[in-house]
């Protein structure tokens, strides 16, 4: 699999969903705590702004990293029509450029994940590539923050049913590896009876 293409094919994948969305659907509440959909797009949208922006923001958060891209993605969404998100968003498409201290997978990560922020509270169903899950679940898995994925699952040997991707130690825990993903990323809970 090819990181880059994966990331073009996710994101244009995304503005043909957002495209689709009537005025009502954009208003609805997402997987993202407190944003709707317009606020996770706007989200996306932001994400290969240049670094500067994104450190002056940072400093008028605080430095608290939550803080800022809760209030960017507000101020963003606030100031945007919907087809003007849906544009910058396909305007992605091809960007190679990514916040500082990030890895080429990142991007894929919050595509794959913002889409689903989407798609899913609205009942839409969209399929994520098993390739591209595999390797956001594994960059998710290999770091602390923000997720703290290992925490998450602690206790728990987190297998995929679709691909070939194993993690952890302890009760095994079966599962797509998109399922898992979302898991990871503290978009569903895991499994009580896990």
């Amino acid at each position: 699999m090819d990181v880059a293409d994966a990331v073009d094919a996710a994101r244009t994948e995304l503005a043909d969903l957002l495209a689709g969305l009537d005025e009502t659907q954009w208003e609805q509440p997402s997987l993202c705590a407190g944003w709707r959909v317009r606020e996770v797009a706007a989200h996306v949208a932001l994400s290969t702004g240049p670094a500067h922006t994104a450190v002056i923001e940072l400093v008028r958060a605080g430095f608290r990293f939550d803080t800022m891209i809760d209030r960017t993605a507000r101020a963003h969404a606030a100031r945007r029509s919907t087809a003007q998100l849906v544009a910058e968003v396909r305007g992605l498409v091809g960007q190679r450029r990514r916040p500082p201290g990030t890895s080429p997978v990142d991007p894929l990560n919050d595509v794959l994940v913002h889409t689903q922020d989407i798609a899913r509270p609205l009942g839409i169903a969209h399929p994520m590539p098993v390739d591209a899950a595999a390797a956001a679940a594994a960059l998710v898995w290999s770091r602390g923050f923000p997720f703290h994925a290992r925490d998450r699952v602690r206790g728990l040997e987190i297998v995929a049913t679709d691909v070939d991707f194993r993690r952890g130690s302890g009760r095994t825990l079966e599962a797509s590896i998109s399922e898992l993903l979302l898991m990871l990323t503290g978009r569903t809970p895991v499994p009580a009876t896990a």
